[in-house]
């Protein structure tokens, strides 16, 4: 965690400006961004200090020095919930519960739309009939039923998502911050490694060090029945559950959108109850 400690606080600094934050550029100026000795002054820490920061040397670090640390990297409310993660780490069992049955009930009701339950390798723990029906989970390889590697793995996710270059980054900022709250998660560096090993633009992303927690948004998806579906989601973290998050996808009363989700859903009636799925 050390090492991911240190790559992300050079990775911030070195997308600022020095003209940024009021300081000259130089001549001599040998890094991109800033140097290590402007942040630290930036901050009010001695240069000393900001680099066992960095060299991932945190014992006795305040929550007021890794706030004053945010300050000066200009990062955003994620980025600083990540820089606090990689310093002081969730404790606990990384391994994913199985959903409840009544949480299963729940999303079984909402048959006007899409309802997943995501575990925090982004694994799809369960899912109602019209996200299946948009998705296709229940066709799918237990170990494939994996929103990341739709995205990176399926070789339709191009055609599937036609926004995918914001999909992809969206998806290894995820995860990113995920792993910094569970650094010992063998379940997410298997995930991260398998990926990294098998899509260049996944390993390309993730060096990034990019974070952003996975709270609301739009989405475009081209379903090869009915054809494009715009929709708002949003996800609902699951009290009491380790990881675990709804996520939903909501279309515009009286759209086409709505319209062709009615469509799936009418179709899909008939089938049998979705089965909870375990990752």
């Amino acid at each position: 965690m050390s090492r991911e400690l240190g790559e992300f606080l050079r990775s911030r600094r070195a997308r600022i400006k020095p003209t940024d934050v009021g300081l000259s550029t130089g001549l001599r100026r040998r890094v991109p961004g800033l140097r290590r000795d402007e942040v630290a002054s930036l901050a009010g820490v001695s240069v000393e200090y900001y680099i066992r920061l960095e060299q991932g040397r945190t014992a006795g670090v305040s929550d007021s020095v890794l706030d004053a640390v945010g300050r000066a990297l200009r990062l955003t409310e994620d980025e600083r919930t990540h820089l606090h993660n990689l310093v002081r780490p969730t404790d606990g069992d990384p391994r994913p519960t199985p959903v409840s049955p009544t949480v299963q009930r729940l999303i079984d009701l909402m048959d006007s739309v899409p309802a997943l339950v995501l575990g925090k390798h982004l694994d799809v723990l369960a899912h109602n009939r019209l996200a299946d029906a948009v998705y296709g989970l229940s066709a799918l390889p237990a170990s494939e039923r994996n929103m990341a590697r739709l995205a990176f793995l399926s070789p339709t996710a191009h055609l599937f998502y036609p926004e995918w270059d914001a999909v992809a980054e969206e998806t290894v900022a995820y995860l990113r911050l995920e792993a910094g709250r569970f650094p010992d998660d063998p379940g997410m560096a298997s995930l991260v490694g398998e990926l990294s090993i098998k899509s260049e633009v996944f390993g390309r992303l993730w060096s990034r060090h990019d974070v952003k927690d996975k709270v609301f948004g739009r989405k475009l998806i081209n379903h090869e029945l009915v054809g494009e579906l715009q929709v708002e989601w949003q996800t609902f973290t699951l009290p009491g559950e380790v990881g675990q998050h709804l996520l939903t996808y909501v279309p515009v009363p009286g759209s086409a959108t709505a319209d062709k989700l009615a469509v799936l859903a009418s179709w899909t009636a008939s089938s049998p109850e979705p089965s909870q799925l375990t990752s």
